[in-house]
C-alpha cells in the first residue's frame, strides 16, 4: 500500500474483491425495514428474488427486531425497469449501475481497513469462534458501530463523486433518510440500498421517475445520507483512525478526508483575460454590484446546497447589463469571472465559466433549445461555483411576435425564460447569470423582465473617468507628464456608488419624471408604503409592462441594498475565516452585517428599475416607428411601380 505524506493509498485490487459483493447487493437480498416505511408496492418488484441467506448480526447478545416482514430489494431491476419498452439497458442505466457497484465495494474495502487498523478484524474473529471475552463486548459493539458509519459514509461520498459528470440541473427533493442502521456495515449497507430503491420507487410512482431524473435521485439521497450519517459521527467514539488518516483511490482520482464530502475538480481550465476593479473606468454602480456578487457566490454551501444569500434575500441570480457600444461589458465581465476565479482558487472549490453565442444557433429544430439547456446545466451544477453569461442577448434570444427571429432563436428565448424564472427553477446561491447587450429594447419584454437586476454599464462619465482610461490604456511605455489629476481617485467604489445611489433619489428618464412630478404633486413626499404603492401604480398606468415582475424585481433589488454591504476581504483570503465554516455559521455571520430597509433605498430602486425600462420602451418604440415607416416607404413605392407597369 503506497503512502505519501498526507495520504495512503486504497489499493485497487482491495477495491475490486469486493466486486462481486457489491454485484450481489445490486441484484437482490431480503431486508426487513427497523426504521424506514416501506413505499414501494411488492407487485413492483420483480419476483424471482434469490435465496441468499439473511445477514445475522455478530453483535453478542443482539436480537434482531423485525418491524415488518422483509422485503424483496433488485434495485439492478428498479434501474433497468426505467423508461421501459426500449428492451436494451440504456447508456446512463449502465453507469448508474457502474457507479452504484464501484461506490459500495469501495466503502466495503474502507472499512474493511478501519477494522484491520482498529483490530476490530481480531475481536470479529474471536467472536465468530466463541472467545470473545466479556470485557471487551462493549468495545466490540462500539468499533462495530463506528464501522458501519464509515461504510455509510464513504458510499454516499463515493457515489455522488462517480455522479458528479452525469448530474443536471433538475432538482429533486427527497424526505429524511431514515433506514440508517449501525450495528455492523453489512447490515448498514442492506439497509442504504433498500431505502435507495425505495426512493426510486417513489419517484417512478409520482409519475417523475423516468431515468431523466435518476441520477438526481441518487445524488440528492446519498447527500441526505452523508448528512446524517456525519451528524452521528459527531459524537460517536472510535472513529479517530478513520479520521485521523486521509484516503485517495487513485483510479479515480477519489479522496476521502473523513466525515468531509469529496468534490470532483469539474470547473475545466479557464482561459480568459482577467481584468482588476481598477481597469474598470466608470460603471460605478455595475462594478460595485458585480464585486458585491463575486463575494457572495462565495457563501455558497456545498454539503447543504444552498447560499445563506439565497435565504435571507439579496441574491442576484440573473441580471441583464445594457449600455452603449464600447461602455466596457467585456471588461466587466471579465473582471467578474478573475474575481470568482480568485476566490476560488483560495477557497478550493470548483468554477465553471460558460458563454451562450451566436454559434449555439442551429439551423436543425430543437438544436439550438438543446444547446441552451445544455449551458444551463453546466452553470446551475451544485456541485461548482458557476457564472454563465450571454453576450449580445438581442442577436441570440429572438423576440416572440418579431418575424425576423429565427426558430432556433426563439427556442433559446423559451427555455432561458424556463430557467431564469420557471416553474422548475431552484435557486441555490452556487451560479449567476449575465445578459448583456447594447440593444436591450430588442429583447423580449418577458425574458428582459427575468433579469432580477440592472447593470448599467454607461462606461467613462466624467473628465476623471477619461483621464483615468486614458493613463490606463497608454499604459507605462511613455513619457507623458500626469499632470493635475490623481490617478484613479474618482473610481473610489464607495464613494462613486453612494453617489450613483443618490442620483436615483429622482428619475432620469423623460416619460418617469413626469410620472413622479405628478404623484408627488398629487400625494406629497413618497414616505408611507400606501404612497409608494400609489407610484408604482402610476407607473403602470404608463407603461402596461410594468406587472407584478416588476415589482418583485425591486424588492429584490431593495433587499439587495439591505445587504449592500462588502464581506471583509479577509474572509476571501482565509478560508477557515470564512469560505469552510459550516453553513448556519456563516448564515449568522452575514446577518450581523444587514442593514435596515429604507423609505430612500425603495424610491431609489423604484426609479432604477423604471428608469432602465422607459428607457428600453422608448428606443424599442422608436425602432418599431422608424420600422413602420420604412414599411410604408416600401409598400408607396411598390404601388408606385405597380402603377407604371399596369400603365
Amino acid at each position: 500500500m503506497s503512502q505519501t505524506s498526507d495520504q495512503m493509498e486504497l489499493r485497487e485490487e482491495e477495491i475490486r474483491k469486493h466486486y462481486p459483493a457489491a454485484l450481489a447487493l445490486l441484484e437482490g437480498f431480503d431486508h426487513a425495514p427497523r426504521i424506514g416505511v416501506a413505499r414501494a408496492a411488492e407487485a413492483e418488484v420483480s419476483a424471482g428474488i434469490g435465496t441468499r441467506r439473511a445477514f445475522r448480526s455478530t453483535t453478542p447478545g443482539l436480537v434482531t427486531r423485525r418491524v415488518t416482514p422483509a422485503g424483496r430489494v433488485r434495485i439492478a431491476e428498479r434501474i433497468q425497469g426505467l423508461d421501459a419498452g426500449e428492451g436494451l439497458i440504456s447508456p446512463l442505466q449502465a453507469s448508474v449501475l457502474q457507479a452504484l457497484r464501484r461506490a459500495l465495494a469501495v466503502s466495503m474495502a474502507m472499512a474493511d481497513q478501519y477494522a484491520e487498523r482498529t483490530g476490530l478484524s481480531d475481536l470479529k474473529r474471536a467472536n465468530l469462534e466463541g472467545s470473545l471475552a466479556a470485557g471487551r463486548a462493549a468495545e466490540f459493539g462500539e468499533l462495530l458501530s463506528a464501522e458501519a458509519m464509515v461504510a455509510l459514509y464513504v458510499f454516499g461520498s463515493a457515489l455522488t463523486f462517480a455522479l458528479a459528470e452525469l448530474a443536471g440541473a433538475e432538482a429533486v427533493e427527497i424526505g429524511d433518510v431514515d433506514e440508517v442502521l449501525t450495528e455492523n456495515a453489512p447490515l448498514a449497507l442492506h439497509g442504504a440500498v433498500w431505502e435507495l430503491d425505495q426512493e426510486i420507487a417513489a419517484q417512478a410512482g409520482s409519475g417523475a421517475g423516468s431515468e431523466t431524473r435518476l441520477i438526481s435521485t441518487l445524488m440528492a439521497h446519498a447527500v441526505a445520507l452523508m448528512r446524517k450519517v456525519a451528524a452521528r459521527a459527531a459524537t460517536a467514539p472510535r472513529l479517530s483512525a478513520f479520521t485521523g488518516v486521509n484516503w485517495r483511490v487513485e483510479a479515480d482520482g477519489f479522496e476521502i478526508r473523513g466525515f468531509s464530502p469529496a468534490r470532483k475538480p469539474r470547473g475545466g481550465q479557464l482561459t480568459m483575460t482577467f481584468k482588476a476593479p481598477n481597469e474598470v473606468v466608470g460603471n460605478h454602480i455595475a462594478k460595485y454590484q458585480a464585486m458585491r456578487l463575486a463575494k457572495m457566490l462565495m457563501a455558497y454551501d456545498f454539503e447543504r446546497r444552498l447560499n445563506p444569500f439565497a435565504e435571507l434575500g439579496g441574491f442576484i441570480f440573473t441580471f441583464m447589463g445594457d449600455g452603449m457600444p464600447g461602455t466596457g461589458k467585456t471588461t466587466l465581465i471579465q473582471m467578474m469571472a478573475g474575481l470568482i476565479h480568485g476566490y476560488c482558487q483560495v477557497a478550493g472549490y470548483d468554477f465553471r465559466y460558460q458563454n451562450l453565442s451566436v454559434d449555439n444557433i442551429d439551423s436543425y429544430q430543437g438544436k439550438s433549445g438543446q444547446n441552451a439547456r445544455a449551458f444551463i446545466n453546466q452553470v446551475i451544477d451544485p456541485g461548482v461555483i458557476g457564472f454563465g453569461t450571454v453576450d449580445d442577448i438581442d442577436q441570440i434570444a429572438g423576440r416572440r411576435g418579431d418575424r425576423q427571429s429565427s426558430a432556433g432563436a426563439l427556442e433559446i428565448t423559451s427555455v432561458l425564460m424556463d430557467a431564469f424564472a420557471g416553474a422548475n427553477t431552484v435557486v441555490r446561491g452556487n451560479c449567476t447569470f449575465g445578459m448583456f447587450s447594447n440593444y436591450p429594447e430588442n429583447v423580449d419584454d418577458a425574458l428582459r423582465q427575468r433579469a432580477g437586476a440592472r447593470f448599467l454599464v454607461d462606461g467613462p462619465i466624467s473628465r476623471e473617468d477619461y483621464i483615468d482610461i486614458l493613463a490606463l490604456l497608454l499604459g507605462k511605455s511613455h513619457a507623458i507628464p500626469l499632470g493635475d489629476h490623481q490617478l484613479y481617485a474618482a473610481q473610489e467604489i464607495k464613494r462613486a456608488v453612494a453617489a450613483s445611489f443618490e442620483s436615483h433619489s429622482r428619475p432620469h428618464e423623460e416619460g418617469l419624471v413626469r410620472v413622479y412630478e405628478a404623484v408627488d404633486r398629487q400625494i406629497g413626499k413618497l414616505d408611507t408604503i400606501a404612497k409608494l404603492g400609489t407610484y408604482l401604480k402610476a407607473i403602470q398606468e404608463a407603461d402596461a409592462r410594468f406587472t407584478g415582475r416588476a415589482i418583485k424585481n425591486i424588492t429584490d433589488a431593495v433587499k439587495v441594498r439591505a445587504m449592500d454591504f462588502e464581506l471583509p476581504d479577509e474572509w476571501m483570503a482565509e478560508p477557515e475565516a470564512f469560505l469552510l465554516r459550516d453553513y448556519d455559521t456563516k448564515k449568522a455571520m452575514i446577518e450581523e452585517l444587514r442593514r435596515p430597509i429604507t423609505t430612500e433605498m425603495v424610491i431609489q430602486e423604484i426609479n432604477r428599475y423604471a428608469d432602465s425600462e422607459f428607457r428600453y420602451a422608448d428606443k424599442s418604440d422608436e425602432a418599431a416607428i422608424e420600422n413602420a415607416v420604412r414599411e410604408m416607404g416600401r409598400l408607396d413605392e411598390a404601388r408606385r411601380r405597380y402603377a407604371e407597369r399596369k400603365g
